[in-house]
């Protein structure tokens, strides 16, 4: 006599193949998503389900029946804390890159090979590597969370390397070349690339600089002998055009950085030519007293780039130069990740193993040190032969 099932229960249908069914904790009879062609097999499938039900691993095979569209947009609405140019990122990303080829699957039906194609039809497209990173690692996080939400018991996103951006190595200018293209802006642009290069400020952390934070010190005769930027805010200009002023993305953002002296002069010409005289005015404004768009400023770069006789520059590269530059000058760690404006040194390491101008300077001191501490023990050595001090062979030097 067949002992009776403890869990679950399995029956032959016509066609010779075996389903296996069970009772859920909501009640429901579930069958097995597909039939078994042993017996056996249905067997340890019942197994497998009992044993996620005594482990609370079971999920839901019906409630990840959403479609990956609908879920990821909701996904980026719901997400907490998200900083308005993030969510215009992410959402811009659902809907250029995720939805179209994914967004009509419900998520229980997103396999690892299903997201293998996907990645690889971003790539076979010609989207930017940088693009395909950045849309892979969203997806991953959006079904993250749908494991989280118990819709699916994993995630799907498995490609090794997939998430990393492996952005080209951007130019990085000379001292000279930084000024040649400030002198090619116009007047009351001109100190904007100064700051940006060797104050390692960000576009948005410029054009929020109100006269307020820049502090300048001077003697009993009224020359300027100091600079300070102070950082507290930052402008993001998003796709409709909007401006959005909030403070910098993290704590160490807000921050204080020295005015180097050989800038200071053009920081304080600025100040009195073209800044206004209120607290609260803006250091950089556009023709019309407002802020300064980056989308008018890009033709007035490429300009000052033409003129200057310097290609492939973008203004961001201005604040990898001047990290570069303050790296080569022989700053610490904790020096340039404060001056940067970052809680984590691996982008201030990045700079630091680099900087070859400075590793050369550190080997050619190096060498420097070794070679005269040569020189002296050559000499000692002559000077104690000719004084008949030299010890007997096999003797250790006096020490004493």
């Amino acid at each position: 006599m067949t002992a009776k099932r403890r869990f679950g229960r399995v029956r032959r249908l016509p066609s010779g193949r075996y389903q296996a069914r069970y009772l859920g904790p909501d009640g429901v009879d579930r069958p097995a998503p597909h039939t078994f062609e042993r017996k056996a097999d249905a067997d340890r499938w019942l197994a497998s389900v009992e044993q996620d039900l005594m482990q609370g691993d079971w999920t839901d095979p019906d409630a990840g029946r959403i479609p990956v569209g609908e879920y990821a947009s909701r996904w980026v609405q719901e997400r907490p804390g998200l900083r308005p140019k993030t969510r215009q990122l992410y959402e811009g990303l659902v809907r250029l890159h995720i939805t179209p080829a994914l967004g009509g699957y419900d998520l229980v039906s997103i396999t690892p090979a299903r997201v293998r194609t996907w990645r690889a039809g971003l790539v076979e497209s010609g989207l930017g590597q940088s693009t395909v990173a950045k849309a892979y690692r969203l997806l991953r996080t959006i079904m993250g969370t749908a494991v989280e939400d118990r819709l699916i018991r994993a995630n799907p996103c498995q490609l090794r390397g997939a998430s990393v951006e492996r952005t080209p190595e951007r130019p990085t200018l000379t001292g000279n070349q930084v000024y040649t293209v400030a002198d090619a802006l116009p007047d009351h642009l001109r100190c904007l690339p100064l700051l940006a290069t060797f104050c390692s400020l960000r576009w948005g952390e410029l054009v929020a600089q109100a006269r307020q934070d820049i502090v300048i010190e001077t003697d009993l005769a009224g020359s300027a002998t100091g600079g300070w930027v102070h950082v507290r805010n930052a402008v993001v200009e998003l796709a409709d055009g909007s401006f959005v002023m909030g403070p910098p993305k993290t704590a160490a953002g807000r921050r204080v950085v020295a005015v180097p002296a050989v800038i200071l002069p053009d920081v304080v010409d600025h100040l009195q030519r073209f800044a206004g005289e209120g607290a609260g005015s803006y250091v950089f404004v556009g023709k019309r007293g407002g802020l300064l768009r980056r989308s008018n400023f890009q033709a007035i770069w490429r300009g000052a780039l033409a003129t200057a006789g310097v290609e492939g520059v973008h203004f961001h590269d201005l604040r990898h130069t001047g990290n570069t530059l303050t790296a080569q000058a022989g700053a610490t760690l904790p020096d340039l990740m404060a001056r940067m404006g970052h809680a984590s040194a691996r982008a201030a390491l990045i700079y630091l193993h680099t900087s070859s101008t400075r590793d050369r300077a550190v080997a050619q001191a190096l060498d420097g040190l070794v070679q005269r501490e040569r020189a002296r023990s050559g000499h000692d050595a002559e000077t104690a032969d000719a004084e008949g001090l030299s010890q007997a062979p096999g003797a250790g030097p006096d020490l004493r």
